[in-house]
């Protein structure tokens, strides 16, 4: 069988196509894939959109409730309720994932969407807020492990890195929306109510658009519906390429199930390669929160105002601006996650976030030490304006993207998902910490954490992430095999160059 396997993956492995360009597909050959890529993005749209409406709508219940207004952790608990949410979503997400599908997890994200937003809708007190948060919470830990890894499944491995990234730039596209509509209903009465309601209706789209989506046929393969998957899987691939990753995916489906023999659902860590890929898989998703992140994206009006610009509207007019900016890094980073690579395009932007965090803790801490001038309150918007710059292009999409590859099929679901936790623990722990943090310390000493940690993200993705730019899903869990058991010479030597 070993043989039988290395002779399918170098039949549908990444120099296949170098062996037959004419079978290359990009993304204005197939419509279908892109079609069912922004439906999917959908769910994408809501987690941009609730996890970024928060920082204006915060502004407006802190004038409609005086105990909100006089409480840095009533403030904090409403923005970290949905990540709290998030969280269990996202544990929760992956069994959902693994045992139903991608459609149903898809469908009770949206439920938990639409629910939340009532709830939020009709709250007479911060009480009901916060409980509408969680359960928009759980619809956003849902999408975060969902989407990402519906349209991976149905991506041809040359467009893969670059489709899961337009799952990315639906994200900033809802962070850019959000602050839109913010800044639009500054003025209307009930403010917050329909700044945070508002995202129900999405919801509902994706919800009647999920009855005519296709299951991931690699799920489908997974459960032996086999022919089902095979019509999915010929919306994607035209003959003779579709025989060929028929066949790949025959032989890897039926290695896997012999893994899974050895190994116990609950045990899965305990595989060796499974452990390795989880560290990188996780580390990234922890290194993306912890650089900061959600900091930026939650409270760039509250740092805009602590930099010196105490209107809400201005804050939210500049706050405006940097969400436009992320929403355009992101589709800077969905033209170069496939061409430069996924490490290359992290490392940049990771130097990147290193300099902006400098010039963002500098001119914080001037101003925060008896310097008034605006100037310095300037320099700081420059500072977050550069932060997300960098930032979109490489750290927003590349940690979702590989995780997405990363995980063997028969546990994607659930690894993804605990690595969606990890990246839901770190956003939790800046946003329910940081109002304290500069309550404690100062702003641009905040700041400067933040930038430590990037310096030990930078050191991580050098030892420890590969480059898995253009590889099948067969490929890339090669790479962990080699890594956790050494090198074994009936590996393709393709896998050789990804793993240096």
């Amino acid at each position: 069988m070993v043989a039988d396997m290395c002779v399918s993956i170098k039949a549908g492995s990444s120099d296949y196509l170098e062996k037959h360009p004419e079978r290359r597909i990009s993304f204005s050959q197939n419509f279908y894939i892109i079609g069912v890529t922004f439906a999917a993005g959908i769910g994408g749209l809501l987690f941009g959109y609730d996890t970024g409406v928060i920082s204006g709508a915060l502004l407006y219940i802190k004038d409609d409730f005086e105990v909100v207004k006089n409480s840095s952790f009533l403030q904090e608990l409403i923005v970290a309720m949905a990540l709290i949410g998030a969280i269990f979503g996202a544990a929760i997400g992956g069994y959902i994932n693994d045992s139903l599908g991608r459609k149903a997890a898809t469908i009770v994200a949206d439920i938990c969407f639409a629910v939340g937003s009532l709830l939020i809708t009709v709250a007479p007190n911060p009480t009901l807020i916060i409980v509408g948060r969680f359960f928009v919470g759980l619809g956003v830990g849902f999408a975060s492990i969902t989407a990402p890894m519906y349209i991976a499944e149905v991506s041809p491995s040359e467009i893969r890195g670059g489709l899961v990234s337009v799952n990315c730039l639906m994200i900033t596209t809802g962070q850019f929306l959000s602050f839109v509509i913010n800044y639009g209903l500054t003025r209307v009465p009930g403010t917050w109510r329909w700044m945070l309601g508002i995202a129900g209706t999405p919801a509902v789209i994706q919800l009647v658009l999920m009855v005519f989506l296709p299951e991931s046929p690699r799920w489908l393969y997974l459960k032996n519906r086999k022919e089902e998957a095979t019509n999915v899987l010929s919306r994607i691939y035209p003959s003779p390429r579709l025989e060929d990753e028929i066949d790949i995916l025959e032989a890897h489906m039926e290695q896997e199930q012999k893994d899974k023999v050895k190994v116990k659902y609950s045990d899965v860590f305990k595989l060796k390669e499974i452990r390795v890929a989880f560290i990188c898989g996780a580390g990234l998703q922890a290194f993306q929160q912890l650089t900061g992140i959600s900091v930026i994206m939650y409270y760039s009006p509250t740092i805009i105002q602590l930099a010196g610009f105490k209107s809400n509207e201005s804050a939210l007019f500049l706050s405006l601006i940097v969400s436009a900016i992320n929403a355009g890094g992101t589709i800077i980073g969905i033209y170069l996650i496939d061409i430069v690579g996924r490490k290359k395009l992290t490392l940049s932007s990771l130097i990147g976030v290193v300099g902006s965090l400098i010039l963002l803790s500098a001119s914080c801490y001037v101003r925060g030490h008896g310097n008034p001038s605006l100037v310095y309150g300037w320099l700081a918007v420059a500072g977050l304006a550069l932060y997300i710059i960098f930032f979109a292009p490489g750290m927003g999409p590349v940690p979702w993207a590989v995780n997405t590859e990363i995980y063997p099929e028969e546990f994607r679901g659930i690894c993804g998902g605990m690595s969606a936790t990890i990246n839901w623990v770190g956003s939790v722990i800046m946003s329910i910490s940081f109002l304290s943090f500069v309550d404690a310390i100062g702003l641009g000493e905040s700041f400067m954490l933040l930038l430590a940690v990037a310096c030990v993200a930078i050191v991580f993705v050098i030892f420890y992430m590969p480059e898995t730019k253009g590889l099948t899903f067969e490929e890339v869990s090669n790479i962990w095999k080699e890594k956790a058991y050494g090198k074994d010479k009936n590996i393709e030597s393709m896998v050789e160059q990804a793993s240096t």
